[in-house]
């Protein structure tokens, strides 16, 4: 894909987007199988390809130049240099056509970019988010509330120019810190909430919500997932750090049962709740939490598990949780294959059966990767619950095992070939 910014040196986010989009595509699945080498009867699906350019669903455009001559692209935080990056070919048409005129609004209300070395202005950064049919969320980061009366004064001059215009938002980030956006957000219009149209459904994103940025590769997902799910037929469900409500609310179109979906984010909870809510899904419930506090506290588990966590993965302490919950099968939906392939080492007792790698991230290092997992003692195993209240503490082992190879017999029969036994002592 030809770049005019990356061919001048003014961009070099994309560090392959001169490789061939075919050869980076077997580069990421080449990366990925290497990673997961140690499983090798692990069937790979045929990897999800991205379009190579205007895929890009949501901009964080940093706010540099003057009121008079903006530039919305990136800065550099050591000298403060800007280079607009207006006609960043990755963006999809609706963001394209948003960002001229967000820069004559800057003109129109005055509003001072940010100097981030000397730490004055207030406008520090501009996000668009977009959907598929041409609604816009803008959200206007700023470092106080002194310029919140200017562009309330400029918002039926902006809808009229932007007249999908959907959400339109102030953050606030007071801090001098190289973030995106602070916690605080005042919603200036009366709509709340953009839809994203996936796979059929909308999913209702609020300013802070976390969504995919590629929406062809994310509604592929999100339907490996459903399938999976379909296969499987859990009877109760659990989506953990699940956003918006993807991979959860996908799963109850295809279950007869219960889906509980976990997420950090209160904002992401809403709007899963408002899809529950226009979809009329019974058994689905979702809450705000952190997930790995909601999974080891929890006093029972689920059938079937899905995790869907940041680039750091779910962890030690969740993946001795997952380890030792006896959940049959598993969804890990990944972004960092690294923390993926750290996760599977810790959870011997599960195999990776079925894996597919979706490009949501062409021109770059990164992809998606999405595995099915599955007890490795699902099929072998009877389980039997034995107290042993009684028994001195020497002899539990021994006496637990004498009554499970009882209750073995008699539940396989004699004929049966043996089985391992597992069973779960009482205190």
């Amino acid at each position: 894909m030809e770049c005019a910014y990356y061919r001048e040196s003014l961009c070099r986010s994309c560090t392959n987007i001169e490789t061939p989009y075919p050869a980076q595509l077997a580069a990421k699945q080449a990366d990925a199988r290497r990673l997961l080498a140690a499983y090798p009867h692990l069937t790979w699906l045929e990897p999800v390809a991205s379009d190579e350019a205007h895929f890009r669903n949501k901009a964080k455009l940093v706010v540099g130049g003057s009121a008079q001559n903006p530039s919305l692209g990136i800065v550099d935080y050591r000298s403060g240099r800007a280079t607009d990056l207006s006609e960043c070919p990755l963006y999809i048409e609706p963001i394209e056509r948003a960002i001229p005129v967000l820069h004559e609004l800057i003109q129109r209300a005055d509003l001072t970019p940010y100097d981030i070395p000397a730490r004055r202005g207030e406008l520090k950064n501009i996000l668009v988010t977009a959907s598929e049919t041409g609604e816009l969320m803008v959200r206007f980061v700023l470092r106080s509330k002194k310029l919140l009366v200017p562009i309330r004064r400029q918002l039926g001059w902006l809808q009229e120019r932007l007249p999908k215009l959907a959400v339109l938002s102030v953050n606030l980030l007071r801090e001098h810190v190289a973030l995106i956006e602070g916690d605080e957000e005042i919603i200036l219009t009366e709509r709340q909430t953009l839809p994203m149209r996936v796979n059929g459904m909308s999913l209702h994103l609020r300013p802070q919500s976390f969504f995919q940025t590629n929406t062809q590769i994310a509604q592929a997902m999100y339907a490996q997932g459903r399938e999976w799910v379909a296969q499987v037929q859990p009877r109760t469900l659990w989506d953990l750090y699940c956003g918006v409500g993807g991979f959860a609310l996908h799963a109850a179109q295809v279950m007869h049962g219960e889906v509980t979906g976990i997420e950090i984010s209160a904002e992401a909870i809403r709007s899963a709740q408002r899809t529950v809510a226009e979809q009329g899904l019974k058994g689905v419930k979702f809450a705000a939490g952190d997930a790995t506090e909601f999974a080891v506290n929890a006093r029972e588990t689920p059938e079937m598990l899905v995790v869907n966590p940041p680039r750091r993965g779910i962890g030690e302490r969740l993946c001795a949780w997952v380890e030792g919950s006896g959940i049959e099968h598993v969804i890990y939906s990944s972004c960092n294959a690294k923390t993926l392939a750290a996760d599977l080492a810790r959870m011997p007792s599960y195999k990776p059966v079925a894996a597919r790698l979706l490009d949501m991230f062409p021109h770059t290092n990164h992809y998606e990767t999405v595995c099915l997992l599955t007890r490795k003692n699902v099929a072998g195993y009877v389980n039997v619950d034995i107290d042993v209240k009684e028994l001195k503490r020497g002899k539990r082992r021994r006496k637990a095992k004498l009554l499970a190879d009882d209750l073995t017999k008699e539940s396989i029969g004699p004929t049966t070939p043996k089985r391992r036994w597992k069973a779960q002592i009482s205190p």
